[in-house]
């Protein structure tokens, strides 16, 4: 398995239009970049005999507290309609960090989970 890069900072600009309720709008980005994250880096779910393998989070590997970056959140002023907030969090953390791994190394990453690849 490779090394497992750490992310220590995430910053989101969301414009969803009129955020009716901000702290909502705060926790949802904040939990699908996290969400986002975890997958990225590690979380895998493997099958044997057509079964899954994983049965519970000692054998499902998730981003754990120590590991959870800063998060920098901020949300677009806007007077336009609410738009909704959903899960737009998460697809952009994984292009992300294999982006800033391309520009590090120079070697393009095309799976996930990350921790899979042979990182130095």
């Amino acid at each position: 398995m490779g090394t497992r890069p750490r992310v220590k900072r995430i910053v989101v600009a969301m414009d969803c239009g009129t955020a009716v309720n901000p702290q909502q709008v705060r926790a949802q980005l904040e939990g699908g970049s996290l969400f986002g994250l975890s997958a990225a880096l590690g979380e895998k779910i493997t099958l044997a005999g057509g079964r899954v393998e994983q049965r519970n989070f000692n054998d499902y590997r998730v981003l754990r507290l120590n590991e959870t970056p800063e998060l920098d959140i901020h949300i677009i002023p806007s007077d336009a309609p609410p738009g909704g907030i959903g899960e737009t969090g998460l697809p952009p953390v994984a292009p992300a960090i294999c982006n800033a791994i391309f520009a590090a190394t120079g070697k393009r990453l095309r799976s996930l989970p990350i921790s899979a690849h042979r990182l130095a």
